[in-house]
């Protein structure tokens, strides 16, 4: 039998109402209802949330099929190729999270099909071995190009994702999703996407903390593994496209301008954004001044949006006008200070702080108020 217990502090009913409600029938069975309901509510978003919900993370726990792991051991090989590194059953095992004697049966699996050769100090793929590979990471760059630019996916849950969904699509699927990305050349971390023959463009930049203090250049990278180093980069605004330069440099930290914003980060997080060197006559664009940052009665105007801002929230960003030219003004503060309403063409809008950092503008002067 249960209970339930019903505070009155501030006095507002005599004992014998709440007395009258504790034993109405009625009144407890809309409570045993409403708690059953919301267990049922708690319950079905533990299980169905998208990517950390438990059914999801079930799903993901059949990963580990032989198909899979041929497939993952096949990445890794050519990613350590790639990076002019040899794979070895040491690197493997770490990748996979398997035991050394689990890795080498692996391993002399992919040698009867000959997917890769043994070399001195580790391992090669064959030209099979190559192009299986290069299927595999084609449909994982180019998932994470749908998931970053068609979704409201969080950027650090584009890898796990596109991770589950690499090895359920064939060739023919990846081609038919290329074609409807427009076939892009780079996935939104700024990897190279092979083409369908099996072409891939060589690894671009140096990492930053190679970069020579003084010299002006572009982000072509960020490394998406392993998280806990690429959510704090995400966390840091740090994209590809924006241009960079180191003022300080050091066995500690790294300090450095991206787009005229300041960031310090250690050595072993700056290593994995890559940057290319640009031309001397190229400059530093920026500061620039958030939407974030007007005042209740400031006006500016819309310079564009962060090329950060993705997928179906920058389509809503459009949507409500919110392009080069266009002036917004701030109208009213809720009492948290978040949201905040703008005047946008006519109609007020409220945005989420969040939300108006990633508007760049340009505050209007009080002449150009007045004039307007």
């Amino acid at each position: 039998m249960g209970f339930v217990v019903m505070l009155d502090p501030q006095g507002m009913y005599p004992d014998g109402v709440w007395r009258r409600l504790l034993v109405n029938p009625q009144v407890m069975e809309s409570v045993q209802a409403l708690g059953v309901a919301l267990a049922l509510g708690v319950a079905a978003v533990l299980l169905f949330w998208p990517v950390r919900g438990l059914l999801w993370r079930w799903l993901r726990g059949r990963r580990a099929t032989e198909k899979v792991l041929t497939e993952d051991a096949l990445k890794h090989i050519f990613d350590c190729e790639y990076k002019a590194r040899v794979a070895n059953l040491q690197s493997l095992s770490g990748v996979l999270a398997a035991s050394g004697s689990r890795a080498a049966e692996i391993l002399q699996r992919l040698e009867e099909r000959e997917l890769i050769t043994g070399v001195e100090g580790g391992y090669r793929l064959t030209s099979d071995g190559r192009r299986y590979a290069l299927r595999v990471i084609r449909s994982h760059r180019l998932w994470e190009r749908y998931l970053s630019d068609h979704t409201g996916l969080d950027p650090d849950a584009w890898h796990d994702e596109a991770e589950f969904r690499e090895h359920e699509t064939s060739p023919e699927e990846a081609d038919a999703l290329s074609a409807r990305l427009g076939h892009p050349r780079y996935d939104p971390h700024g990897d190279p996407i092979p083409t369908a023959g099996g072409e891939i463009i060589a690894p671009l930049g140096k990492p930053l903390n190679e970069l020579p203090i003084g010299e002006l250049a572009e982000i072509v990278h960020v490394e998406d593994e392993p998280a806990a180093i690429y959510a704090q980069l995400v966390a840091e605004g740090l994209h590809p496209g924006m241009r960079v330069r180191v003022s300080e440099a050091s066995p500690q930290r790294i300090r450095f301008e991206a787009d005229a914003e300041e960031h310090v980060l250690a050595p072993v997080f700056a290593a994995n954004l890559s940057v290319q060197v640009l031309p001397r006559e190229e400059d530093m664009p920026g500061p620039y001044e958030r939407l974030s940052g007007l005042g209740v009665g400031e006006s500016a105007t819309v310079i564009g949006l962060s090329p950060q801002l993705r997928g179906p929230a920058r389509r809503r960003m459009l949507d409500l006008g919110l392009i080069p030219g266009t002036v917004v003004s701030a109208e009213i503060r809720s009492p948290s200070g978040d949201p905040v309403g703008y005047r946008i063409r006519g109609a007020v809008i409220a945005l989420r702080c969040d939300q108006a950092d990633q508007v760049r503008v340009e505050r209007r002067s009080t002449e150009q108020v007045v004039a307007s």
